[in-house]
């Protein structure tokens, strides 16, 4: 109890990240054996004169024993339910009646308790995360969700995209391999990492992309990358997205425009139900589709699907 007491006195400090050029600010306690799981931040991490003006703060109010909870909200109204499969993280939005106030409750998968809510102002400047949970694990879920959904809510309008994606850099140019859970992104960027001399892995699911203002489209690796531990602040020049397909032959074929807007938008983040996040989101996808080729290669699992591709995005 003694140690409950103390880490509950401990003062609150934040620590400053940078993604793909954008701040933002995670608050914990000093002493919060949190900070210690939350490793893949570090090489993201900039003081808070580098950090500028962040974009959010993502701030730890504690577990269920930690003597913070939840504050009385008023009626709440169900913005974003929507069933999921197994393995898929749960995420369920509420909102106030003047739309000041935004609930968010988060699960591993719907076969979970809800393990965390976040509680956010109206410009998701400021989200505050409750844990239901003493579980350190279920913590660390609840924070790097947390941390993707507020940069996804508060980048919309500054061209950037935080994508669903495999990438792979190599030439100096990223190749983003798009696609839903299971079709295979991840083990066609280990067939370029395992046959394509020069390829490094950025990320393995979770890069961000940026429309600079002189128009070029840029990648960036993030803090957040699924399965794979791959958190690498680098960023490559886009050459080319590539819908993964599996299909008993290889064959790649180039996208044409509606086509490539349709698949852009349904492997990037963002909530799209609403109209200012949504304007925003559709501005910069435009930018993208129009500067950047999209191919779909239907494949095999095999070098030779990673050599066609390969020979096919780097002409």
């Amino acid at each position: 109890m003694q140690n409950h007491r103390t880490e509950l006195n401990e003062m609150k400090i934040n620590r400053y990240y940078k993604v793909a050029g954008h701040s933002f600010a995670i608050c914990l306690r000093e002493g919060s054996k949190l900070w210690e799981s939350l490793g893949q931040y570090s090489g993201f991490e900039t003081d808070a004169a580098g950090a500028a003006d962040p974009l959010f703060t993502l701030e730890l109010m504690g577990g269920p024993t930690s003597g913070e909870p939840l504050p009385h909200l008023p009626q709440l109204h169900t913005e974003y339910d929507s069933p999921t499969e197994d393995g898929e993280t749960v995420i369920k939005l509420f909102t106030t009646a003047d739309k000041e106030l935004t609930l968010v409750e988060m699960a591993v998968d719907h076969r979970c308790p809800i393990c965390a809510k976040l509680l956010c102002d109206k410009q998701f400047k400021h989200g505050r995360l409750y844990l239901c949970t003493n579980s350190l694990s279920s913590a660390v879920f609840a924070v790097n969700n947390s941390a993707m959904l507020l940069y996804a809510f508060t980048t919309t309008s500054l061209d950037t995209l935080e994508m669903h994606s495999s990438v792979v850099v190599n030439g100096g140019k990223a190749f983003l391999f798009l696609g839903h859970s299971g079709t295979g992104k991840s083990t066609h960027s280990s067939l370029w990492l395992k046959h394509i001399s020069g390829s490094e892995l950025m990320n393995d699911d979770n890069p961000i992309v940026r429309v600079l203002p002189n128009g070029k489209v840029v990648a960036y690796g993030s803090p957040w990358s699924g399965k794979t531990p791959c958190y690498k602040n680098i960023e490559a020049p886009v050459g080319a997205f590539v819908q993964i397909k599996q299909y008993p032959q290889n064959e790649i074929r180039r996208m044409p425009l509606l086509e490539a807007y349709a698949t852009l938008y349904s492997s990037s983040s963002g909530y799209k139900a609403d109209e200012a996040m949504a304007d925003g989101l559709h501005s910069t996808m435009e930018k993208v589709v129009t500067g950047i080729p999209f191919y779909e290669l239907a494949c095999r699992p095999d070098e030779q699907a990673a050599i066609l591709c390969n020979s096919t995005v780097c002409k």
